[in-house]
């Protein structure tokens, strides 16, 4: 009988099945929605000293921490570990993990996502999202390998993980297929479930559940920061996703607009475009021109990292592409209508 068939006292997998309970924290508004729920369900089973949280570091590409009005509002690594923190668990147990490269000292540095996206040749696509692996599943599923390793020379079994995560149906239609639980990894070391316990939470109860809770939420969420009137971009992940709505890219694009400059001089050499339908250099047209959401505050990306993101994707851009770019290439893209997605 599989663990989720076994369910525990709260409807959802018998967490005491597994040996590491490992919630993974973007930072985002679902993800504190999901830690809430996924610790109330391990302090129902007795098991919260089985869970260690993670968060899969963007670094320079996700939204940072800004000053607005003489206030400090965190980003979202911060407000990772904020969130886990929140809900119970020491601050040993929560781990910022990141896909890194050696370093000109040869010590290890963070290499960024628009890195690989530079030496790969192509932007993600849906039908080829390997973001998703090589930013954040995948840097994820490697911290756990030492603790894997001595585990199963203890047990002699393979160590059981369930990866709980704060996707919603609402968010699209491949995340309102996914399913709420299922087997993601089976081998002689490890057996991976996953389990989405807001999966079925509205947008609407989110945001209601955010007006009293006990971490804030990002200030990307608002037109500006600290308003508290949702009216900024809709979701959290990197500032700039391929897989936003026009809306959120013309925001994302006005608040940050030194990194859609890095994003198009990725596009302009590669060859390839942002989205199939859309090419940033369009985009930051369209974010001046045609009536865009005001972005109501611009990171300046004048630090130091930045200046490194610059010099590896500059770098990257030197070398020969792994693939060739014929995924994106379309003979038309959307015309310029005032930008009516917006309407």
């Amino acid at each position: 009988m599989s663990a989720y068939l076994a369910a525990g006292p709260t409807g959802g997998p018998d967490l005491a099945s597994y040996d590491l309970l490992a919630p993974q924290l973007s930072g985002g508004k679902d993800s504190a929605v999901m830690m809430a729920v996924f610790m109330e369900a391990a302090r129902a089973a007795g098991v919260r000293e089985r869970v260690v949280s993670y968060h899969a570091s963007l670094g320079v590409l996700e939204w940072p921490p800004v000053t607005f009005k003489g206030v400090r509002y965190p980003g979202v690594s911060e407000l990772a570990t904020l969130q886990s923190a929140a809900f119970g668990v020491p601050a040993d147990r929560h781990l910022e993990v990141t896909r890194t490269m050696p370093g000109p000292d040869g010590t290890r540095m963070p290499r960024s996502l628009l890195t690989e996206i530079a030496a790969y040749g192509r932007f993600p696509r849906m039908g080829s999202p390997y973001c998703r692996n090589h930013a954040k599943a995948g840097v994820v599923s490697s911290a756990w390998t030492p603790m894997v390793s001595r585990l199963h020379r203890e047990l002699g079994r393979p160590v059981r993980i369930l990866k709980v995560m704060g996707l919603r149906s609402e968010e699209g239609p491949d995340r309102r297929k996914r399913p709420a639980f299922r087997t993601v990894q089976s081998n002689s070391a490890r057996v991976v479930d996953e389990w989405l316990p807001v999966k079925d939470w509205s947008t609407a109860a989110v945001k209601e559940w955010h007006a009293s809770a006990p971490v804030p939420y990002c200030w990307t969420y608002d037109s500006v920061p600290g308003a508290g009137d949702w009216m900024g971009n809709s979701r959290c992940s990197c500032a700039l996703c391929g897989f936003a709505s026009l809306r959120d890219l013309l925001l994302s694009v006005g608040r940050r607009p030194r990194l859609a400059d890095l994003y198009a001089e990725v596009e302009q050499v590669r060859g390839d475009s942002f989205r199939s339908d859309w090419r940033i250099t369009d985009l930051i047209l369209h974010a001046a021109s045609c009536g865009a959401p005001h972005p109501g505050i611009v990171c300046p990306d004048d630090g130091p990292e930045f200046t490194a993101l610059q010099q590896q994707v500059r770098a990257a851009l030197e070398k020969d592409p792994r693939k060739e770019p014929d995924l994106a290439r379309r003979d038309a893209r959307v015309p310029c209508d005032g930008c009516a997605a917006l309407r």
